[in-house]
C-alpha cells in the first residue's frame, strides 16, 4: 500500500531527533501540522497534499514519544507536559530555520501550537486550533466537572494509576483503538487506517510520555525542571493574540462543543470559531478539506502573493 506520508526526514531539534514529513516548495510559506494523542502524522495524509498543492511548505512532525522520533539522551525526562510540547515545536522551527509560520493542530499538537502562539507570537503568523484555547489550567485541574464530562475523561483517571500504566503497556492498540471509536463515533475508519497510525505507538517512550502527560496536567507528577519557566508562564493563562481559526467537532466524544464566547476572553486578536457537523475529535482526518481550507485562509492573510505561486 502506498503511504503518502513517506519518506521521512530527520533533524536534531532541542532534546529530540525529530522524524517529520515535508512536502511543497522549500521556499514557500511554512505550515506546521501537529498531531494529537493517540494519533500520528497520518492524521494529515489528506491535508498535507492540499496545502502543498496550494504552494505551502508543509511540515508534519512526530511528537515526542511517537513513531521514529527519539530522545537524544537517556537522562532526559520522558515528559509529555504542555511546556515540553511547545518547546519541542519551537526547537523544530529553530532547527529548520523557520522564523514564522502558520501553526495548526488538535489535541496534544494543538496544545503545542497554542503554547507557541501565546508565548512566542512573533513566531506564529496564524493559528488553527481544534477545541479552541488548548492551554491547560493545571491550578484548577482537580476541580470536579459535570458528571457527563467526568465520564468522558475516564482514560485520564485510568492513567493516573499504575494499573493504567500497565494496561497501556500491555495493550496499546486495544486502548487507543477504543479511544478512536469513542472520540469519533461517526468516523468509519478501517483496520488499515488505524494500523498506519498505531505503528507510531510502538515507540519505546510512548507509554512513559503518555502517562507523565496525563498525571502532570492534574498536578500528580512533577514536570521536567528544564520547562519550569515555561510552565510558570502558562499558569497565567496567557491570551493568544495571533489571527486564529478555532474549531469544535459536533460529534467530539471527549471535548464537547463550546460556543465561541466560552473561550473568547483567551483570544486578544482576531478569531473565528466554527462548529463542524459530523466530525469527532480527529478533525484533520475526518474533514481534511475543511481543515486545509482554514489553514490556507490564514496563510493567504499572512502571505498575499500565495496565489501567484500555487
Amino acid at each position: 500500500m502506498n503511504d503518502s506520508m513517506q519518506p521521512l526526514r530527520r533533524i536534531q531539534a532541542g532534546v529530540l531527533d525529530v522524524a517529520y514529513h515535508e512536502s511543497g516548495p522549500a521556499g514557500a510559506a511554512p505550515v506546521f501540522l501537529m498531531h494529537g494523542f493517540p494519533y500520528d502524522i497520518h492524521s494529515y495524509e489528506a491535508v498535507a497534499p492540499i496545502l502543498a498543492g496550494a504552494g505551502c511548505r508543509v511540515i508534519v512532525p512526530y511528537l515526542r514519544g511517537y513513531g521514529p522520533t527519539r530522545f537524544l539522551a537517556a537522562a532526559t525526562p520522558r515528559s509529555g507536559e504542555q511546556a515540553a510540547l511547545g518547546a519541542d515545536l519551537l526547537a523544530l522551527m529553530d532547527a529548520l530555520q523557520v522564523p514564522r509560520a502558520v501553526l495548526a493542530g488538535y489535541d496534544w499538537g494543538g496544545r503545542a501550537a497554542c503554547v507557541v502562539a501565546a508565548l512566542w507570537p512573533e513566531r506564529c503568523s496564524g493559528l488553527v486550533s481544534f477545541n479552541s484555547y488548548n492551554i491547560q489550567n493545571i491550578a484548577r485541574a482537580m476541580e470536579p466537572d459535570t458528571p457527563a464530562n467526568e465520564h468522558r475523561l475516564w482514560y485520564q483517571y485510568y492513567f493516573h494509576s499504575e494499573r493504567g500504566r500497565a494496561g497501556l503497556q500491555q495493550d496499546r492498540r486495544g486502548i487507543t483503538r477504543l479511544l478512536w471509536q469513542l472520540w469519533s463515533p461517526t468516523w468509519a475508519f478501517d483496520d488499515a487506517t488505524f494500523e498506519r497510525s498505531a505503528a507510531a505507538f510502538d515507540n519505546p517512550d510512548f507509554v512513559a510520555v503518555v502517562i507523565q502527560s496525563y498525571r502532570h496536567r492534574f498536578g500528580l507528577a512533577a514536570g521536567d525542571p528544564a520547562y519550569a519557566g515555561i510552565e510558570r508562564r502558562l499558569a497565567a493563562q496567557p491570551a493568544i493574540g495571533v489571527p486564529t481559526i478555532s474549531f469544535d467537532g459536533a460529534d467530539d466524544g471527549v471535548r464537547p462543543p463550546a460556543a465561541a464566547a466560552a473561550h473568547a476572553h483567551r483570544f486578544s486578536g482576531a478569531r473565528s470559531h466554527r462548529l463542524v457537523p459530523g466530525v469527532g475529535h480527529n478533525m484533520p482526518q475526518e474533514a481534511p478539506r475543511v481543515f486545509a481550507d482554514a489553514v490556507l485562509e490564514l496563510v493567504a492573510a499572512s502571505t498575499p502573493d500565495l496565489s501567484s505561486r500555487a
